[in-house]
């Protein structure tokens, strides 16, 4: 420059200039040591030194995972046309390697380098000034200010000295974020130490989830934590933070409740932000109606699975519940929010999976009362613990060598042997009514008369059709007799016709001759007979069918011959068939006392001739099996009623006075405790 052309600028202009710059600089300064993440220091880092250099744009790189670079923030990259040429490109890449592998500023003049296409070059027509972002002498970035060429090289120089001024500020950033980094690591190992303290501070279910609820609260800094177990294939509610109760009946608590086990039946974590497009039906649903109930913003669901047995390949994770994290008024996640859920998720399985298999050991109550129980062997009530266990060791040796008779009760009824239900064969409407309750029948009496105008319909068609052919069988023997050949033309010989149509008739007639046959069998069936010799033992049946339509099948009456042998028919409960099939092995005629409930101070005797394969539903009794007994009639001949109750004692086996007391405790622990279903 001239001394002329020196002369012509103004110094309060380059006085001007100096102090944006030193502004510029101080902000940068300023900036550096903010609390602010990394993207938005780099957009205004960058934006303050291009505009310091008055140059076109700018780029800041940051090494990324794998140690390649990434770009962070960029102004007016496409200045560059780079990213037209991808020759030009790669080479752009090796020179910024080869200055964050020098680590020292550099100045690379346009379409400049070593000349090979495979090198490290400067493609552009901008100067491009290079400086290095370390960190205790590791270079983390790189940051890449475009500018125009032809400056001086004094310039130029002025411009990489700058720039790395810059650039040890945003070291100064990162060391400061990183020391502050470091402590909040620390903080949150400090954090995390005492949360795994205290959830596995106590081995009760209920405790431990109320802990996680709280302490997992504090440790993600969310608005609510909840903890879910699961039972059977549902998954309940245990605990929500900041609540020591909680109706479990609300409208909240059910929906969580039917979210968490949607989430826990597929398996996989759920993270919910407003988005259900890649959701399963079921979970899509349940996570839409909790949030318009609770109006969470972003819900969390996380599977609680109890760790596999390392030495059992075929061991699988088993899920025992579930984590819920909610958000209510923020639909974003905080930073780190993520590996923080993660990290109370893996604890908090620990800590509620060795509850859970602390709490579900055998008799587990009774053990923590024991061992809370030590002032039973103190001196003082030493001679008290003594006289107590031997007065139990005396009844337990009772309940075990005293022999008693195992029975049971079971209900039924009185019966005729004869017995035999009578049921419409056809369908129609009962017209007449024979017999009424109590009378005496003989076998084949006609009990009931049916009347049914479908089936005197239909024989009336079938009798006209059958007129009808027998008139055109009458015809066409005329015809063939005669030989008529009206109608005939001269291909057809008139005599074969007729023959055609009287063995066409012939068949028609045979045919509705078999369905008035058959019409006219139905019709007998509509007397209703007897089956046998006996009592009619319906009460009031008459009200019930007189006029009433049936269809074959019903069940209209019953017919007992009293005269014969009785029976009993006892209903036993399905679980006593076990001891009765094992008594019945020694003794197939256990024996059976009885009484009737019309004589219920009267005991009888009788003994076991059947028992049925099957069981059968009856009422609230649930299943049960049909027994039945064999009685001698004569030991109470004037109260023998069909259907009356009676209460039976089944005697099966000689058993222990224990056993015949808590049998049905035995029967619980065994198919509940011992041999449980997995369901």
């Amino acid at each position: 420059m001239s001394t002329e052309q020196q002369a012509t600028i103004d110094p309060r202009l380059i006085e001007q200039t100096k102090q944006h710059i030193r502004d510029l600089v101080l902000e940068i300064a300023r900036l550096s040591k903010q609390d602010i993440s990394a993207r938005e220091f780099y957009a205004a880092f960058l934006e303050k030194v291009v505009n310091a250099l008055a140059a076109i744009g700018g780029a800041v790189w940051a090494v990324g995972e794998g140690g390649a670079l990434e770009l962070q923030y960029q102004i007016n990259f496409r200045e560059t046309h780079l990213a037209d040429n991808q020759q030009h490109l790669q080479q752009h890449g090796m020179l910024l390697q080869k200055a964050m592998a020098a680590g020292e500023g550099a100045l690379v003049g346009p379409h400049s380098g070593e000349g090979a296409d495979d090198q490290p070059a400067n493609p552009t027509d901008l100067l491009l000034i290079l400086g290095p972002v370390k960190v205790d002498q590791e270079s983390k970035g790189i940051i890449e200010i475009f500018q125009r060429a032809g400056a001086p090289t004094t310039t130029q120089r002025g411009y990489l000295k700058f720039l790395l001024q810059m650039c040890e500020l945003a070291s100064d950033f990162l060391k400061t974020r990183q020391l502050r980094h470091f402590s909040d690591r620390q903080t949150l190992w400090n954090q995390l130490e005492n949360f795994s303290r205290v959830a596995h501070n106590s081995l009760d279910p209920r405790e431990t989830a109320y802990t996680i609820a709280n302490e997992g609260r504090r440790l993600i800094e969310c608005d609510r934590v909840s903890v879910a177990i699961r039972r059977g294939r549902k998954c309940t509610i245990e605990a929500v933070s900041g609540q020591d109760t909680f109706d479990k009946r609300s409208n909240v608590i059910a929906l969580l409740n039917r979210l968490s086990s949607a989430v826990v039946a597929t398996g996989d974590a759920l993270w919910y932000s407003g988005d259900t497009s890649d959701l399963a039906p079921q979970v899509e649903d349940a996570v839409q109606a909790y949030v318009d109930e609770s109006h969470s913003k972003h819900v969390a669901v996380l599977p609680l699975k109890r760790a596999a047995d390392p030495s059992d390949e075929k061991d699988e994770p088993e899920t025992i519940g579930a984590l819920v994290v909610e958000q209510i008024e923020d639909a974003r996640p905080r930073e780190g929010m993520v590996q923080r859920v993660n990290v109370v998720c893996d604890h908090s399985s620990l800590a509620l999976a060795n509850a859970l298999q602390h709490n579900n050991l055998f008799l587990m109550p009774l053990w923590r009362s024991l061992g809370k129980a030590s002032w039973v062997v103190s001196a003082r009530t030493l001679p008290k613990t003594l006289a107590i266990a031997a007065a139990v060791l005396v009844v337990l040796i009772g309940l075990v060598a005293i022999p008693v008779d195992y029975t049971f009760t079971s209900d039924g009824k009185l019966q005729p042997v004869r017995r035999r239900e009578v049921f419409a064969v056809v369908e129609g409407m009962i017209d007449q009514i024979l017999v009424k309750h109590g009378d005496k029948v003989k076998k084949g009496q006609t009990l009931m008369l049916m009347e049914s105008t479908d089936l005197d319909v239909q024989i009336e068609d079938v009798t006209g059709k059958f007129l009808q052919a027998q008139e055109g069988l009458a015809a066409a023997r005329r015809r063939f007799s005669f030989g008529d050949r009206r109608g005939s033309n001269d291909n057809e010989d008139p005599e074969e016709k007729a023959r055609s149509e009287v063995e066409q008739y012939l068949q028609q007639i045979r045919s509705y001759t078999t369905q008035l046959a058959l019409l006219k069998e139905k019709r007998e069936k509509l007397k209703i007979v007897s089956p046998l010799d006996g009592v009619v033992t319906t009460w009031d049946f008459e009200k019930e069918l007189l006029s009433r339509p049936v269809k074959p099948g019903d069940a209209l009456l019953t017919v007992a011959d009293e005269t014969g042998d009785w029976e009993l028919e006892l209903d036993t409960p399905e679980d006593r068939m076990g001891s009765i099939t094992e008594a019945r092995k020694d003794n197939p005629n256990l024996r059976v006392t009885y009484h009737l409930a019309t004589e219920p101070g009267a005991n009888y005797d009788g003994e076991v001739v059947d028992v049925h394969r099957s069981a059968e539903v009856k009422g609230e009794e649930g299943n049960t099996v049909k027994i039945k007994v064999k009685i001698d009639k004569h030991q109470h001949e004037d109260l023998l009623l069909p259907g009356a109750g009676v209460k039976a004692r089944l005697y099966c086996k000689r058993s222990s006075l224990g056993w015949w007391l808590f049998h049905d405790a035995f029967a619980f622990v065994e198919s509940r405790v011992l041999f449980p279903l997995n369901l």
